[in-house]
């Protein structure tokens, strides 16, 4: 199994394996990532297990942030 996606829509993964809650992939390059609210380094070649919803077809851009949204509400 080798589908290439994008992980939070911005950077372009391998599926390699596919479970009922999990999937694991492997990063095609490198990229920053948040685990337990710490800045983690991810380099190409290295393999992640991730939730199947952080996942796209497609690349897409970012969602704004909280504080963006916030700013927007207050703005009407």
């Amino acid at each position: 199994m080798s589908n290439f996606c994008y992980y939070k829509g911005s950077y372009k993964v391998k599926v390699l394996t596919k479970s009922d809650g999990y999937w694991i992939i492997e990063a095609l390059e490198n990229f920053q990532d948040y685990v337990d609210y710490k800045k983690v380094t991810v380099k190409a070649g290295e393999r992640s297990i991730v939730l199947p919803t952080d996942l796209y077809k497609k690349k897409a851009p970012q969602p704004p942030i909280q504080e963006q949204l916030c700013h927007l509400r207050l703005a009407k």
